[in-house]
């Protein structure tokens, strides 16, 4: 029993020994490798012991996606048998026991196999063995991705269906992107997707769906190759039908201009194919289709009381319609408009040569009245006139009676004299004699020192 004891803890510890020195021995960085088809792809191995102390035995293994497994190269530490299909495609990498291939294709792709035996010289009975796999991956680069639509032609929304397809002629592990006016789409109610984004189905189109569409392909070692672009052309409308003018008042849905204008109105929708447009007059239950086209003129001149106006727009592509209603009324606004509003400039012809017209004669009168009353020498004799008399106050007599107190004397003048009154003349005949005493009549002025009191006495 001790004995059977005894060798079970050695088998044990010996177990345990060989666990830690193969964990030890070696050494795999990456257990997963992406190549690119056409370069060459190392697989490199790192041992943990020295080769003049131990004796190796090992292979290299391929196992394809298939299943298929074939043995690449059989070396020992002396010597290397490399199988005759792949001595031009690998290289076995002594010491380290790395492997090269030289240039990857798609049959190189699957997992490759390390088997390893480890004898050491100091111990002759122990052997590691150790065994690692590789999984090897060969990327191709993406070519130029392709895009279609089906229908190739313009469709109608809410009546049809479309399908985009994106494919690549080379590239493996393809990722598909689609994008609209530049904006990636996602899953949606109307928006498919198949497992790989390669297709994406639209059911059914609307008018938002109408852009520009392209798709992009990318792998791990190709990045964003995209396609041409393409376009969805998408029949739709007519929407947000309108009704508008340049002239006059609006008020909601009525139009109010002046008696005798001339109005025009123009009839918008958003549609494609853009709308053809009927103008329909309303009037004692009767309409009358008036002209065609978006633009309608009216003479209000010809308008007796107001009437009621239609837009009609009809889209033949989708086979749809919308009408717009409105009230044209002639009323005086006060604008002052003439009678007939005129695309174009504002200032008439007549108008301009009326305001020439008077500038020039404005300019004819301030020349005449400069040449004939001389505001020059008017100015200069003002400004000229002595100071006295320019300040001296108009006088009526009245102003102040306490200046006409005094005591007043006459004096007769000696000579010839046909009456008691001398005329005006004679006084200024010798008002020239200045060696005579010629005095008419002398002022002897007093002025009581207080005239408020005399007056009262």
């Amino acid at each position: 029993m001790e004995a059977t004891g005894g060798t079970a803890l050695c088998v044990c510890s010996f177990l345990f020994i060989l666990t830690e020195v193969s964990s030890e021995f070696i050494h795999i960085p990456s257990l997963v490798h992406h190549g690119t088809e056409g370069k060459p792809l190392l697989l490199p191995v790192e041992i943990h012991f020295q080769l003049d102390e131990v004796e190796i035995q090992g292979t290299w293994s391929h196992t394809t996606t298939s299943g298929t497994r074939t043995t690449l190269v059989t070396f020992t530490k002396n010597a290397t048998i490399t199988d005759m299909m792949y001595r031009n495609h690998i290289l076995f990498r002594e010491p380290n026991v790395s492997l090269l291939i030289r240039k990857l294709n798609q049959d190189d792709e699957g997992d490759y196999h390390l088997n390893l035996n480890i004898q050491f010289h100091n111990n002759k009975g122990l052997v590691v063995k150790e065994e690692k796999t590789v999984r090897v991956i060969v990327d191709v680069p993406v070519s130029i991705p392709v895009i279609e639509k089906y229908p190739s032609y313009a469709v109608v929304e809410d009546k049809a269906n479309v399908t985009w397809t994106c494919s690549v002629e080379r590239g493996t592990r393809v990722v598909f992107q689609w994008l609209r006016d530049n904006v990636p789409l996602g899953p949606g109610d109307r928006y498919h997707f198949s497992h790989d984004n390669s297709t994406l189905f639209i059911n059914p189109v609307r008018k938002e769906d109408k852009g520009t569409y392209r798709c992009i392909a990318s792998n791990p070692i190709s990045k964003g190759r995209q396609s041409r672009n393409m376009e969805l052309n998408v029949y739709y409308g007519p929407y947000n039908l309108e009704v508008n003018s340049g002239q006059g008042l609006r008020t909601g849905e009525v139009f109010t201009i002046n008696p005798g204008e001339l109005v025009f109105f123009e009839c918008q929708a958003d549609s494609n194919p853009p709308n053809s447009y009927v103008w329909i007059s309303k009037s004692r239950n009767t309409t009358q289709i008036i002209t065609e086209g978006p633009r309608l003129e009216v003479r209000s001149y010809r308008l007796a009381q107001a009437e009621e106006y239609m837009c009609r727009a009809f889209n033949n592509a989708t086979q749809k319609q919308d009408e717009a209603e409105f009230t044209l009324v002639v009323a005086s606004l006060g604008t002052g408009k003439e009678k007939h509003t005129q695309e174009g400039g504002s200032v008439t012809p007549l108008a301009a040569i009326t305001v020439c017209s008077l500038f020039i004669i404005s300019c004819m009168l301030l020349f005449f009245l400069k040449r004939t009353c001389h505001p020059k020498r008017v100015l200069m004799n003002i400004y000229n006139r002595p100071l006295a008399e320019q300040k001296r106050p108009h006088r009526s007599g009245h102003e102040d009676a306490s200046e006409d107190f005094g005591i007043y004397e006459f004096v007769s003048i000696p000579g010839k004299m046909e009456s008691a009154q001398a005329s005006c003349r004679s006084l200024a005949r010798f008002e020239s004699v200045q060696d005579m005493h010629t005095t008419i009549y002398d002022v002897i002025r007093h002025v009581p020192e207080t005239p408020s009191h005399s007056l009262l006495k």
